[in-house]
């Protein structure tokens, strides 16, 4: 059952990890994606044709820094100019420079909330429009981490940084539902990615114990949840029930 056949996907981070995770999830169940990286790869593009064939659905790759505002606007503007209707929204990608407290410099700081929420409040306000002009309808789906809420020695700049995309959410949140745009966050623990692959293993450690399961997460395990907050929030348009946001 292709759960998500006729809708359109819009997916940051897509070249590894969660974002990769996401995009495959969403074309097996049926969703054109627009797949966003932070720069073009050769690897890539053979991955999204196997997968754009296999799934028969379209994956479109849009690639831009979102350090870069200009770039940003310009992959927003792309895929304005495809006039499909966008239904899903999910902000992946993520930056991470992990210092502890004294030695973090305001040059981190700034970096790892220009992409982890600057450029994703930008992004979203872009896309979010085209949701409008669609039909005025969609799923904004943000993701955090864990560290948002609990916090974790070395990490001052990106638990600080999610923590913001966690109360930002909920701020678009309370302005978009009115106009059947649902916005969530996800925060998932430590998922095995890139990213948490160069933690330091005494954190790692120490993040993973505070699992009940005590082990990794996996890339895959979070692109579920990010379908059910998808399927939910259609259900919700439905009538079906309401999910919290």
């Amino acid at each position: 059952m292709l759960l998500l056949k006729g809708k359109t996907a819009v997916v940051t981070g897509c070249l590894r990890g969660i974002g990769r995770a996401a995009l495959e999830t969403f074309a097996k169940n049926g969703a054109d994606v627009f797949a966003c990286c932070q720069r073009e790869d050769e690897r890539f593009a053979e991955y999204v044709l196997e997968l754009s064939g296999n799934c028969g659905v379209s994956i479109t790759p849009v690639y831009f820094d979102l350090l870069d505002e200009d770039a940003v606007k310009e992959g927003a503007k792309f895929i304005q100019k495809s006039k499909k209707s966008i239904d899903i929204l999910v902000n992946v990608a993520g930056a991470n420079f992990d210092a502890l407290f004294h030695m973090v410099t305001m040059e981190q700081m700034k970096r790892t909330f220009a992409v982890n929420l600057f450029s994703q409040i930008l992004f979203a306000q872009y896309i979010t429009r085209l949701m409008l002009k669609g039909g005025g309808s969609g799923s904004v789906i943000n993701i955090s981490s864990i560290s948002a809420l609990d916090g974790n020695p070395g990490q001052l700049s990106y638990a600080s940084s999610k923590a913001a995309l966690i109360a930002a959410t909920k701020t678009m949140s309370s302005e978009l539902a009115p106009k059947d745009i649902r916005v969530n966050a996800l925060a998932p623990g430590v998922i095995k990615t890139a990213m948490t692959d160069t933690l330091p293993e005494d954190i790692r450690s120490r993040m993973i114990s505070k699992s009940e399961l005590k082990r990794i997460g996996l890339p895959g395990e979070v692109a579920g949840a990010i379908l059910y907050l998808e399927l939910t929030a259609a259900l919700d348009r439905r009538g079906g029930f309401r999910t919290c946001c």
